[in-house]
């Protein structure tokens, strides 16, 4: 027979649903007070499959070596409470939501985007496809947190990928704000939606003295910035390559190892040995001869090539100072780099303390061991914008902000805070893998975040509706995913119609952009009319797509200045949409980066390798750039491979 408490909850869960039907998803999602719905599996690859990989080990996790850093044991501190939400809530959340759409202020909800606004639980993960609104979902989650749950603003963090779609969520949060008249001025919007370094600079001021930022110096805008996402910047500035030049310097000169392994690495001769009364010989300058390290595409100076691959190491988890290079799987001209970097990596920090800087890696892994630790220094009240976290953007999170995460909560958690944390994102739309991101930490979500109590898993949701695009794009953006090794299985949904004219992908193969640009050009101009006569068009008539940035400055030096085309590279576009996407870019083919592989295995929190996340992040970049498109997408390729080769199979499976 069912307990007293179990009648009562079939009850309430009954009476709720007759009452407010549209609360049903909401219901359905976090019926019988914390049993998480049931999760669709993620498809992964065999190991077999992926670059450079042996049979013996097909189909098997890398072994983590002994004594490597690997992904420590997380202590569930979410729940088992729900978060307080009754009846009363929903409808007045609901009647709020209401008078908004009918002034014309947001869009109505759907069922699925109100599972994610009204939840209850303490530990959500919602999985968000391109186009699925979340953007005012989550701006609705805010309100109802705010105006509803009572939670107070210095509370609660939004934390977003950039700068740029942090003022865009600022935005649009002070305007559905302001209709209801809430007091939330933008002083406060600026405090509670922030990026990931950002929110970690707003404690490194009080935690660790206030550091000036080495990604900061030689900004040519003056007066310091908000800190934004690095993934985000050019090439180094002048005077962090100085500073990276003189710690190489001094590193080369008070370091023989350093020097041999320098000397070894260009190919030079072996540095003039030790005098033999001990004392050392006039060392010249350190070479500044270009190196290439086995997987990158350009040979940069080593002071530079070690610290890319020092910030992809801290990344991915890694200490570099604690790295064992004899344990990792690789050859010795990876170790004796990785020996180098090392060493020069105790010289950069010298460097950077002498000037009183830290750059933002250093101060994660610091802030990390200082709120693990037992020594107090961080307070209470500095903490306590991190009781409540929405972060978006989640599969582009990396193991280094996973780490920091824990660490924030954990101390929260010792203090006897409660807190919540809500995970929004999409692994179809990972690109950052080059940076140490990785969408199987979003797809892992519950071995790093892991509740407590009956309901140890974290609440899941899907958003799969898809505003944006109308259906044979969708498709054949889904289509490009279909050799990906590691992804969530999902399905989207199309909401908009189709009208005359529109198309998925149109594939222009054999395309050379230097003898055909005036046939491109014409293309442009001509998708740009058609979008002038089309009503209810987007706001954006044509987006402009590559990987890089030469072909799209030479399209744009011939290009009309009066046309309404913007240009972007695929990372950059992200987010954004327009009528017609035309895409000008060759799918490159993954290169085997044997040094990364080792790194990888070394870490502990992939089940991949590095050449497979990098060859499946290829085909999520053409899923990105191809759902960028409303009503039509053009992509022009000189060479079919890749993506653009599943493309062409399409096309000539439906005859066109």
């Amino acid at each position: 027979m069912l307990s007293a408490v179990e009648r009562y909850k079939r009850l309430l869960s009954g009476a709720l649903a007759r009452y407010f039907p549209r609360t049903a998803a909401y219901l359905r999602a976090e019926r019988e007070v914390g049993v998480p719905l049931k999760k669709p599996r993620a498809r992964v690859k065999k190991a077999g499959a992926t670059a450079g990989a042996s049979k013996a080990g097909a189909g098997k996790k890398p072994a983590r070596p002994r004594g490597k850093p690997g992904q420590p044991a997380s202590t569930a501190i979410y729940g088992p409470a729900l978060l307080a939400v009754d009846a009363a809530q929903v409808e007045a959340m609901r009647a709020r939501v209401a008078q908004a759409v009918a002034a014309g202020v947001i869009s109505a909800p759907s069922d699925e985007q109100w599972a994610m606004i009204l939840g209850r639980h303490p530990l959500t993960r919602i999985f968000a496809g391109a186009g699925s609104g979340k953007s005012t979902t989550l701006v609705l989650r805010v309100v109802f947190m705010l105006c509803h749950l009572g939670i107070e603003p210095g509370r609660l963090t939004v934390i977003s990928f950039t700068n740029a779609s942090c003022a865009e969520l600022r935005e649009q949060l002070l305007r559905v704000l302001g209709f209801w008249q809430y007091p939330f001025d933008a002083a406060q919007a600026r405090q509670c939606v922030r990026t990931f370094h950002s929110a970690m600079g707003v404690l490194a001021k009080q935690a660790l003295n206030n550091p000036r930022w080495f990604e900061q110096l030689d900004d040519s805008s003056g007066a310091p910035r908000e800190l934004d996402n690095p993934l985000t910047a050019a090439r180094l500035r002048p005077a962090q390559q100085r500073l990276l030049k003189q710690a190489y310097q001094q590193c080369y000169t008070e370091e023989p190892l350093f020097r041999e392994l320098v000397h070894s690495l260009l190919g030079l001769p072996a540095p003039p040995a030790e005098a033999a009364e001990g004392k050392r010989p006039r060392v010249a300058k350190a070479p500044l001869d270009g190196f290439t390290l086995a997987g990158e595409f350009t040979a940069l100076p080593l002071f530079e090539a070690f610290y890319v691959q020092a910030g992809f190491i801290q990344s991915i988890g890694i200490r570099p100072e604690r790295i064992d290079a004899q344990a990792l799987s690789c050859s010795a001209r990876e170790r004796s780099f990785i020996q180098a970097l090392v060493l020069f990596g105790k010289a950069f920090d010298d460097c950077l303390q002498a000037q009183g800087l830290m750059t933002f890696d250093g101060a994660f892994q610091a802030l990390g061991e200082r709120l693990g630790g037992d020594a107090p220094g961080i307070s209470a009240a500095a903490l306590a914008p991190f009781n409540h976290l929405l972060i978006d953007e989640f599969q582009d999170i990396s193991p280094q902000i996973v780490q920091w995460l824990q660490a924030v909560h954990r101390s929260l958690a010792r203090q006897g805070t409660a807190v919540s944390l809500m995970a929004i994102g999409d692994d179809w739309q990972s690109i950052y893998g080059w940076r140490g991101s990785s969408p199987e930490l979003f797809m892992n979500f519950d071995k790093h975040f892991p509740g407590k109590g009956k309901a140890k898993s974290s609440a899941l949701l899907m958003l799969a509706t898809n505003y944006r695009c109308i259906e044979p794009v969708i498709r054949d953006g889904e289509a490009v995913l279909a050799g990906v090794a590691c992804k969530q299985a999902k399905t989207s949904k199309a909401f908009k119609a189709m009208q005359p004219g529109d198309h998925g992908v149109k594939l222009v193969q054999g395309f050379d952009i230097k003898a055909r640009m005036p046939e491109l050009l014409a293309t442009i101009k001509a998708q740009c009319a058609h979008v002038a006569s089309r009503s209810m068009a987007d706001r954006n008539a044509v987006l402009l797509l590559s990987r890089r940035n030469e072909p799209l400055r030479a399209i744009q030096a011939q290009l009309d200045k009066k046309l309404p085309v913007k240009a972007y590279t695929i990372h950059r576009a992200k987010g954004l949409q327009a009528e017609v996407a035309i895409i000008v870019d060759d799918c490159m083919p993954a290169q085997p980066h044997p040094l990364r592989n080792a790194l990888y295995a070394y870490s502990g929190f992939f089940a991949n390798s590095y050449d497979q996340a990098m060859a499946d992040e290829g085909l999520r970049l053409a899923y990105v750039a191809i759902t960028r498109g409303v009503s039509r997408v053009l992509w022009f390729t000189k060479k079919t491979q890749g993506a653009t080769q599943v493309l062409a199979r399409r096309a000539g499976q439906r005859g066109g």
